[in-house]
């Protein structure tokens, strides 16, 4: 569906330039389905990257949490949460301080270990406070919580070794504090 708002040649301008400032949406939403669709939607028309995105119960069964991460200016950003607020199914959302945020991230990395070099995944995963989770004869299957940096810094340490496979969650965040 289009929106009947004229966009300026300016604004589209600026949504394409990077602030260099990350931004954390918390977004609360009615379960129900559809919902993720048209906010992911939303972003996508105006041309912003979704970095990372992820989607979860809250503790109300009626209430979801959708925490996504994205670099853009700030007049942009305002712009479509604006436009967020306009969903029917969109109850609050909140642009939070990285800084006033703690925020996670689980990754699981599968990662060449052959015997001559699996003492040296075991001590980097003892170092990042990870969890082996799966043993092969081939391979690890390594787990790790921990910040963007973190999970980042992880994996530079495994691809030397033969990293096989990976998946990230995307981080999920919560303001600090009693907010």
């Amino acid at each position: 569906m289009g929106t009947s708002e004229l966009i300026r040649l300016e604004d589209l301008q600026a949504s394409r330039t990077l602030s260099g400032r990350k931004h954390v949406l918390s977004i609360l939403v009615e379960n129900r389905p559809g919902v993720l669709a048209r906010v992911a939607g939303l972003f996508s028309r105006r041309g912003f990257n979704i970095d990372t995105l992820a989607v979860g119960p809250t503790d109300d069964a009626n209430v979801s949490r959708i925490t996504l991460t994205l670099d853009g200016a700030v007049h942009p950003i305002d712009q479509v949460t604006k436009q967020l607020h306009k969903l029917i199914n969109v109850l609050k959302i909140r642009d939070m301080e990285p800084s006033e945020t703690v925020a996670r991230e689980m990754a699981l990395f599968k990662v060449s270990a052959a015997v001559e070099n699996r003492a040296e995944i075991v001590q980097f995963a003892e170092i990042f406070r990870a969890k082996i989770v799966d043993v092969s004869r081939r391979a690890l299957i390594v787990e790790v919580t921990g910040s963007h940096d973190k999970i980042g810094a992880f994996e530079s340490m495994l691809r030397p070794h033969g990293l096989l496979e990976m998946v990230r969650t995307g981080e999920v965040a919560l303001t600090r504090g009693g907010d």
